[in-house]
Protein backbone atom coordinates (compact mmCIF):
# COMPACT_ATOMS: atom_id res chain seq x y z
CA UNK A 1 0.00 0.00 0.00
CA UNK A 2 1.34 3.42 -0.95
CA UNK A 3 0.30 6.47 1.11
CA UNK A 4 1.83 9.61 -0.34
CA UNK A 5 1.03 13.30 -0.67
CA UNK A 6 1.07 16.13 -3.18
CA UNK A 7 0.86 19.89 -2.48
CA UNK A 8 -2.50 21.37 -1.54
CA UNK A 9 -2.59 23.91 -4.36
CA UNK A 10 -5.07 21.65 -6.16
CA UNK A 11 -6.54 23.89 -3.76
CA UNK A 12 -34.86 29.38 -6.87
CA UNK A 13 -36.20 26.18 -8.44
CA UNK A 14 -34.79 22.79 -7.52
CA UNK A 15 -33.63 20.41 -10.22
CA UNK A 16 -35.75 17.26 -10.32
CA UNK A 17 -33.70 14.17 -11.08
CA UNK A 18 -34.88 10.84 -12.39
CA UNK A 19 -33.43 7.91 -10.48
CA UNK A 20 -30.78 5.87 -12.21
CA UNK A 21 -31.36 2.17 -12.45
CA UNK A 22 -28.77 1.63 -9.74
CA UNK A 23 -30.05 4.27 -7.31
CA UNK A 24 -33.17 4.97 -5.36
CA UNK A 25 -34.72 7.85 -3.48
CA UNK A 26 -36.75 7.51 -0.32
CA UNK A 27 -38.68 10.07 1.67
CA UNK A 28 -37.04 10.30 5.08
CA UNK A 29 -39.57 9.31 7.78
CA UNK A 30 -39.90 11.21 11.03
CA UNK A 31 -37.25 9.13 12.79
CA UNK A 32 -34.72 9.87 10.07
CA UNK A 33 -34.26 6.25 8.97
CA UNK A 34 -34.50 5.23 5.33
CA UNK A 35 -35.01 1.79 3.83
CA UNK A 36 -32.05 0.74 1.75
CA UNK A 37 -32.74 -0.21 -1.87
CA UNK A 38 -32.17 -3.89 -2.58
CA UNK A 39 -29.05 -3.27 -4.69
CA UNK A 40 -27.38 -1.23 -1.97
CA UNK A 41 -28.37 -3.51 0.93
CA UNK A 42 -26.46 -6.47 -0.53
CA UNK A 43 -22.84 -5.38 -0.70
CA UNK A 44 -21.74 -8.51 -2.54
CA UNK A 45 -23.95 -7.62 -5.53
CA UNK A 46 -22.65 -4.09 -5.93
CA UNK A 47 -20.32 -3.39 -8.86
CA UNK A 48 -17.80 -0.63 -9.48
CA UNK A 49 -19.78 0.85 -12.42
CA UNK A 50 -22.88 1.07 -10.20
CA UNK A 51 -20.97 2.89 -7.47
CA UNK A 52 -19.43 5.33 -9.96
CA UNK A 53 -22.80 6.02 -11.61
CA UNK A 54 -24.49 6.66 -8.28
CA UNK A 55 -21.67 8.97 -7.19
CA UNK A 56 -22.17 11.05 -10.35
CA UNK A 57 -25.88 11.29 -9.53
CA UNK A 58 -25.12 12.36 -5.96
CA UNK A 59 -22.61 14.99 -7.09
CA UNK A 60 -25.08 16.50 -9.53
CA UNK A 61 -27.80 16.59 -6.87
CA UNK A 62 -25.55 18.34 -4.34
CA UNK A 63 -24.33 20.94 -6.84
CA UNK A 64 -27.91 21.50 -8.01
CA UNK A 65 -29.04 22.17 -4.45
CA UNK A 66 -26.10 24.52 -3.97
CA UNK A 67 -26.95 26.45 -7.12
CA UNK A 68 -30.61 26.78 -6.14
CA UNK A 69 -29.63 28.03 -2.67
CA UNK A 70 -27.14 30.48 -4.20
CA UNK A 71 -29.85 31.82 -6.50
CA UNK A 72 -32.07 32.39 -3.46
CA UNK A 73 -29.14 34.27 -1.94
CA UNK A 74 -28.79 36.31 -5.13
CA UNK A 75 -32.45 37.29 -4.91
CA UNK A 76 -31.99 38.42 -1.31
CA UNK A 77 -28.82 40.34 -2.15
CA UNK A 78 -30.59 42.07 -5.03
CA UNK A 79 -33.38 43.08 -2.64
CA UNK A 80 -30.82 44.37 -0.17
CA UNK A 81 -28.83 46.43 -2.67
CA UNK A 82 -32.06 47.83 -4.14
CA UNK A 83 -33.28 48.92 -0.72
CA UNK A 84 -30.57 48.71 1.95
CA UNK A 85 -31.94 48.28 5.46
CA UNK A 86 -31.21 46.28 8.57
CA UNK A 87 -33.97 43.85 7.59
CA UNK A 88 -32.83 43.24 4.00
CA UNK A 89 -29.23 42.85 5.16
CA UNK A 90 -30.29 40.28 7.76
CA UNK A 91 -32.17 38.32 5.09
CA UNK A 92 -29.16 38.34 2.75
CA UNK A 93 -26.96 37.02 5.55
CA UNK A 94 -29.47 34.30 6.32
CA UNK A 95 -29.46 33.07 2.72
CA UNK A 96 -25.64 33.07 2.59
CA UNK A 97 -25.54 30.79 5.62
CA UNK A 98 -28.20 28.52 4.14
CA UNK A 99 -26.35 28.17 0.84
CA UNK A 100 -23.10 27.31 2.62
CA UNK A 101 -24.77 24.28 4.18
CA UNK A 102 -25.02 22.74 0.71
CA UNK A 103 -21.74 23.98 -0.71
CA UNK A 104 -19.73 22.68 2.24
CA UNK A 105 -20.77 19.13 1.41
CA UNK A 106 -19.49 19.48 -2.18
CA UNK A 107 -15.91 19.83 -0.96
CA UNK A 108 -15.71 16.03 -1.04
CA UNK A 109 -15.80 16.26 -4.86
CA UNK A 110 -12.43 18.02 -5.09
CA UNK A 111 -8.71 17.19 -5.24
CA UNK A 112 -8.66 14.87 -8.26
CA UNK A 113 -8.67 17.32 -11.16
CA UNK A 114 -12.42 17.29 -11.77
CA UNK A 115 -14.45 20.22 -13.11
CA UNK A 116 -14.12 22.17 -9.87
CA UNK A 117 -10.33 22.18 -9.63
CA UNK A 118 -8.73 21.11 -12.89
CA UNK A 119 -6.30 23.53 -14.57
CA UNK A 120 -9.20 25.74 -15.67
CA UNK A 121 -11.54 24.99 -12.77
CA UNK A 122 -13.34 27.75 -10.86
CA UNK A 123 -12.53 26.61 -7.31
CA UNK A 124 -10.17 29.51 -6.67
CA UNK A 125 -12.89 31.99 -7.68
CA UNK A 126 -15.52 30.18 -5.63
CA UNK A 127 -14.04 29.40 -2.24
CA UNK A 128 -10.50 30.79 -1.90
CA UNK A 129 -9.41 31.94 1.58
CA UNK A 130 -8.03 33.46 3.78
CA UNK A 131 -8.90 36.89 2.48
CA UNK A 132 -7.09 40.22 2.83
CA UNK A 133 -10.18 42.40 3.18
CA UNK A 134 -8.31 45.59 2.31
CA UNK A 135 -7.74 44.26 -1.20
CA UNK A 136 -11.47 44.69 -1.82
CA UNK A 137 -12.80 47.42 0.46
CA UNK A 138 -12.06 49.78 3.32
CA UNK A 139 -11.08 48.34 6.68
CA UNK A 140 -10.26 49.83 10.06
CA UNK A 141 -7.38 52.27 9.62
CA UNK A 142 -7.58 52.14 5.80
CA UNK A 143 -10.65 54.11 4.79
CA UNK A 144 -9.77 54.35 1.10
CA UNK A 145 -8.44 50.81 0.58
CA UNK A 146 -9.60 48.31 -1.97
CA UNK A 147 -11.12 47.96 -5.40
CA UNK A 148 -14.40 49.44 -4.20
CA UNK A 149 -12.75 52.75 -3.41
CA UNK A 150 -10.73 52.90 -6.63
CA UNK A 151 -13.21 54.53 -8.97
CA UNK A 152 -10.85 53.98 -11.90
CA UNK A 153 -11.36 50.22 -11.52
CA UNK A 154 -14.29 49.00 -13.63
CA UNK A 155 -16.37 46.49 -11.69
CA UNK A 156 -17.27 43.61 -14.00
CA UNK A 157 -17.23 39.82 -13.80
CA UNK A 158 -14.23 39.69 -16.11
CA UNK A 159 -12.27 42.23 -14.13
CA UNK A 160 -13.09 40.73 -10.73
CA UNK A 161 -12.08 37.31 -11.99
CA UNK A 162 -8.78 38.72 -13.25
CA UNK A 163 -8.10 40.41 -9.91
CA UNK A 164 -8.77 37.30 -7.82
CA UNK A 165 -5.50 36.25 -6.12
CA UNK A 166 -3.59 38.74 -8.28
CA UNK A 167 -0.34 39.64 -6.55
CA UNK A 168 -0.88 37.19 -3.70
CA UNK A 169 -3.08 34.26 -2.71
CA UNK A 170 -4.78 36.34 0.01
CA UNK A 171 -5.91 38.94 -2.53
CA UNK A 172 -9.34 37.37 -2.78
CA UNK A 173 -11.75 39.35 -4.94
CA UNK A 174 -14.50 36.82 -5.64
CA UNK A 175 -16.50 33.93 -4.25
CA UNK A 176 -18.27 33.00 -1.05
CA UNK A 177 -15.84 34.82 1.23
CA UNK A 178 -15.85 38.08 -0.72
CA UNK A 179 -19.65 38.04 -0.49
CA UNK A 180 -19.38 37.15 3.19
CA UNK A 181 -17.11 40.15 3.81
CA UNK A 182 -19.55 42.52 2.12
CA UNK A 183 -22.45 41.18 4.17
CA UNK A 184 -20.75 41.05 7.59
CA UNK A 185 -17.66 43.23 7.35
CA UNK A 186 -14.60 42.73 9.51
CA UNK A 187 -15.05 40.61 12.62
CA UNK A 188 -13.66 42.68 15.49
CA UNK A 189 -15.82 41.05 18.18
CA UNK A 190 -14.68 38.32 20.56
CA UNK A 191 -18.20 37.00 20.97
CA UNK A 192 -19.86 37.24 17.56
CA UNK A 193 -19.45 37.90 13.84
CA UNK A 194 -18.84 41.12 11.97
CA UNK A 195 -21.41 43.87 12.34
CA UNK A 196 -21.25 45.85 9.10
CA UNK A 197 -23.97 48.47 8.94
CA UNK A 198 -26.41 48.52 6.04
CA UNK A 199 -25.52 52.21 5.77
CA UNK A 200 -22.25 51.21 4.08
CA UNK A 201 -24.47 50.62 1.05
CA UNK A 202 -26.50 53.86 1.31
CA UNK A 203 -25.53 56.86 -0.83
CA UNK A 204 -24.55 59.79 1.38
CA UNK A 205 -23.91 57.57 4.39
CA UNK A 206 -20.63 55.95 3.25
CA UNK A 207 -18.12 56.77 0.49
CA UNK A 208 -18.57 54.78 -2.71
CA UNK A 209 -21.75 53.10 -1.49
CA UNK A 210 -22.88 52.82 -5.12
CA UNK A 211 -19.77 50.83 -6.02
CA UNK A 212 -20.18 48.63 -2.95
CA UNK A 213 -23.70 47.73 -4.09
CA UNK A 214 -22.48 47.11 -7.61
CA UNK A 215 -19.56 44.97 -6.48
CA UNK A 216 -21.79 42.78 -4.30
CA UNK A 217 -24.24 42.17 -7.14
CA UNK A 218 -21.53 41.42 -9.70
CA UNK A 219 -19.52 39.09 -7.48
CA UNK A 220 -22.70 37.17 -6.66
CA UNK A 221 -23.53 36.83 -10.35
CA UNK A 222 -20.04 35.46 -10.98
CA UNK A 223 -20.53 32.85 -8.25
CA UNK A 224 -23.81 31.81 -9.87
CA UNK A 225 -22.04 31.43 -13.22
CA UNK A 226 -19.35 29.21 -11.73
CA UNK A 227 -21.82 27.02 -9.85
CA UNK A 228 -23.91 26.70 -13.01
CA UNK A 229 -20.86 25.41 -14.87
CA UNK A 230 -20.42 22.67 -12.26
CA UNK A 231 -24.05 21.59 -12.49
CA UNK A 232 -23.68 21.35 -16.27
CA UNK A 233 -20.43 19.40 -15.99
CA UNK A 234 -22.18 16.72 -13.89
CA UNK A 235 -25.57 16.80 -15.66
CA UNK A 236 -26.95 13.40 -16.79
CA UNK A 237 -27.49 12.42 -20.41
CA UNK A 238 -25.04 14.93 -21.88
CA UNK A 239 -22.80 13.36 -24.49
CA UNK A 240 -19.45 15.01 -23.90
CA UNK A 241 -19.54 16.56 -20.43
CA UNK A 242 -17.32 15.49 -17.50
CA UNK A 243 -19.92 13.13 -16.06
CA UNK A 244 -20.18 11.21 -19.34
CA UNK A 245 -16.45 10.51 -19.16
CA UNK A 246 -16.38 9.90 -15.42
CA UNK A 247 -18.99 7.13 -15.46
CA UNK A 248 -16.88 5.23 -18.00
CA UNK A 249 -13.80 5.41 -15.77
CA UNK A 250 -14.67 2.47 -13.48
CA UNK A 251 -11.57 1.79 -11.34
CA UNK A 252 -9.91 5.13 -12.15
CA UNK A 253 -13.10 6.91 -11.11
CA UNK A 254 -13.17 4.93 -7.87
CA UNK A 255 -9.60 6.06 -7.25
CA UNK A 256 -10.62 9.68 -7.80
CA UNK A 257 -13.51 9.35 -5.36
CA UNK A 258 -11.20 8.01 -2.67
CA UNK A 259 -8.55 10.66 -3.38
CA UNK A 260 -11.22 13.31 -2.84
CA UNK A 261 -12.32 11.82 0.49
CA UNK A 262 -8.83 11.16 1.81
CA UNK A 263 -7.47 14.55 0.77
CA UNK A 264 -10.35 16.47 2.31
CA UNK A 265 -10.09 14.37 5.48
CA UNK A 266 -6.43 14.98 6.27
CA UNK A 267 -4.85 17.61 4.07
CA UNK A 268 -7.64 20.14 3.80
CA UNK A 269 -10.09 19.82 6.69
CA UNK A 270 -7.89 18.42 9.46
CA UNK A 271 -4.84 20.30 8.17
CA UNK A 272 -5.51 23.61 6.45
CA UNK A 273 -8.86 24.39 8.06
CA UNK A 274 -8.40 23.15 11.62
CA UNK A 275 -4.76 22.43 12.46
CA UNK A 276 -3.32 25.63 10.98
CA UNK A 277 -5.71 27.81 12.98
CA UNK A 278 -5.19 25.72 16.11
CA UNK A 279 -1.43 26.18 15.87
CA UNK A 280 -1.47 29.89 15.02
CA UNK A 281 -4.41 30.88 17.26
CA UNK A 282 -4.99 33.59 14.64
CA UNK A 283 -8.44 34.63 13.52
CA UNK A 284 -7.05 35.31 10.05
CA UNK A 285 -6.61 31.54 9.59
CA UNK A 286 -10.31 30.94 10.21
CA UNK A 287 -12.27 29.77 7.17
CA UNK A 288 -15.49 31.82 7.42
CA UNK A 289 -14.15 34.46 9.78
CA UNK A 290 -16.53 37.35 8.98
CA UNK A 291 -19.73 35.42 9.70
CA UNK A 292 -18.32 33.13 12.42
CA UNK A 293 -19.62 30.17 10.41
CA UNK A 294 -16.37 28.17 10.50
CA UNK A 295 -17.79 25.54 12.86
CA UNK A 296 -20.50 24.75 10.29
CA UNK A 297 -17.92 24.62 7.49
CA UNK A 298 -16.19 21.82 9.38
CA UNK A 299 -19.43 19.90 9.92
CA UNK A 300 -20.60 20.14 6.32
CA UNK A 301 -17.16 19.13 5.00
CA UNK A 302 -17.15 16.06 7.26
CA UNK A 303 -20.72 15.29 6.24
CA UNK A 304 -19.75 15.46 2.57
CA UNK A 305 -17.17 12.72 3.15
CA UNK A 306 -19.80 10.60 4.87
CA UNK A 307 -22.25 11.19 2.01
CA UNK A 308 -19.87 9.78 -0.59
CA UNK A 309 -18.69 6.87 1.55
CA UNK A 310 -22.26 5.74 2.26
CA UNK A 311 -23.76 6.77 -1.10
CA UNK A 312 -26.35 8.82 0.76
CA UNK A 313 -27.33 12.48 0.42
CA UNK A 314 -30.27 14.38 1.89
CA UNK A 315 -31.55 16.75 -0.77
CA UNK A 316 -32.94 20.22 -0.20
CA UNK A 317 -36.52 18.99 -0.55
CA UNK A 318 -36.00 16.50 2.28
CA UNK A 319 -35.74 13.35 0.20
CA UNK A 320 -32.77 11.06 0.70
CA UNK A 321 -30.80 9.90 -2.32
CA UNK A 322 -29.31 6.46 -1.72
CA UNK A 323 -27.51 3.87 -3.77
CA UNK A 324 -24.44 1.66 -4.27
CA UNK A 325 -21.47 3.05 -2.39
CA UNK A 326 -17.78 2.75 -1.67
CA UNK A 327 -18.68 1.23 1.70
CA UNK A 328 -20.59 -1.53 -0.11
CA UNK A 329 -17.65 -2.30 -2.39
CA UNK A 330 -15.23 -2.46 0.53
CA UNK A 331 -17.64 -4.55 2.64
CA UNK A 332 -17.71 -7.21 -0.09
CA UNK A 333 -13.94 -7.60 0.36
CA UNK A 334 -13.47 -6.79 4.06
CA UNK A 335 -16.65 -6.27 6.06
CA UNK A 336 -14.78 -5.45 9.27
CA UNK A 337 -12.73 -2.71 7.59
CA UNK A 338 -15.82 -1.25 5.95
CA UNK A 339 -17.60 -1.08 9.31
CA UNK A 340 -14.53 0.38 11.02
CA UNK A 341 -14.29 3.11 8.38
CA UNK A 342 -18.02 3.84 8.60
CA UNK A 343 -17.78 4.23 12.37
CA UNK A 344 -14.67 6.41 12.14
CA UNK A 345 -16.32 8.73 9.63
CA UNK A 346 -19.38 8.99 11.89
CA UNK A 347 -17.06 9.84 14.79
CA UNK A 348 -15.49 12.62 12.70
CA UNK A 349 -18.89 14.12 11.93
CA UNK A 350 -19.74 14.02 15.62
CA UNK A 351 -16.40 15.57 16.57
CA UNK A 352 -16.86 18.49 14.17
CA UNK A 353 -20.37 18.98 15.51
CA UNK A 354 -18.77 19.36 18.94
CA UNK A 355 -16.75 22.42 17.86
CA UNK A 356 -18.44 25.52 19.23
CA UNK A 357 -18.94 28.99 17.82
CA UNK A 358 -17.22 31.34 17.61
CA UNK A 359 -14.34 29.30 16.23
CA UNK A 360 -11.86 32.11 16.84
CA UNK A 361 -12.43 31.63 20.59
CA UNK A 362 -12.15 27.82 20.37
CA UNK A 363 -8.55 28.06 19.14
CA UNK A 364 -7.38 30.34 21.99
CA UNK A 365 -5.59 29.18 25.12
CA UNK A 366 -3.29 26.45 26.32
CA UNK A 367 -3.26 22.80 25.38
CA UNK A 368 -5.89 21.93 27.99
CA UNK A 369 -8.38 24.62 26.91
CA UNK A 370 -11.75 22.93 26.22
CA UNK A 371 -12.15 24.53 22.80
CA UNK A 372 -8.70 23.48 21.66
CA UNK A 373 -9.38 19.93 22.88
CA UNK A 374 -12.60 19.83 20.88
CA UNK A 375 -10.78 20.89 17.73
CA UNK A 376 -7.92 18.46 18.37
CA UNK A 377 -10.42 15.63 18.78
CA UNK A 378 -11.80 16.40 15.31
CA UNK A 379 -8.29 16.59 13.83
CA UNK A 380 -7.34 13.23 15.34
CA UNK A 381 -10.52 11.56 14.10
CA UNK A 382 -10.16 12.96 10.59
CA UNK A 383 -6.51 11.90 10.48
CA UNK A 384 -7.41 8.34 11.45
CA UNK A 385 -10.21 8.18 8.91
CA UNK A 386 -7.82 9.20 6.15
CA UNK A 387 -5.70 6.17 7.05
CA UNK A 388 -8.80 3.98 7.05
CA UNK A 389 -9.77 5.28 3.62
CA UNK A 390 -6.33 4.37 2.27
CA UNK A 391 -6.78 0.87 3.71
CA UNK A 392 -10.24 0.70 2.16
CA UNK A 393 -8.81 1.62 -1.23
CA UNK A 394 -6.21 -1.10 -0.85
CA UNK A 395 -8.96 -3.61 -0.04
CA UNK A 396 -10.60 -3.04 -3.42
CA UNK A 397 -7.32 -3.18 -5.31
CA UNK A 398 -6.40 0.52 -5.43
CA UNK A 399 -2.88 0.33 -4.04
CA UNK A 400 -1.53 3.77 -4.92
CA UNK A 401 -3.55 6.61 -3.47
CA UNK A 402 -1.87 10.03 -3.64
CA UNK A 403 -3.52 12.48 -1.26
CA UNK A 404 -3.19 16.20 -0.67
CA UNK A 405 -0.93 16.95 2.27
CA UNK A 406 -1.62 19.44 5.10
Amino acid sequence: MTFSFVPSALSATMVALACLATTAQAQAPANGSVALPAAASNAASVTAPQVVAHYAHLVHSNYSDTLAAAKAMQTAISAFTSQPSAATLAEARKTWLAAREFYGQTEAFRFYGGPIDNDNGPEGRINAWPMDESFVDSVQGKASAGLVNNRKFVISKKNLSAQNERGGEENIATGWHAIEFFLWGQDVSDTGPGERSFEDFVDGKAPNADRRRQYLNVVTELLIDDLTSLVKAWAPDVKNNYRARFVKGNRESLRKMLVGLGSLSRGELAGERLEVALNSQDQEDEHSCFSDNTHRDAVTNAKGIQNVWLGKYQQADGTVLMGPSLSDLVAAKDAALAEKTTQQIAASVAATEGIQAPFDREIIGGKEAPGRQRIQKAIDSLTQQSKDLVAAANAIGITKLTLVQP
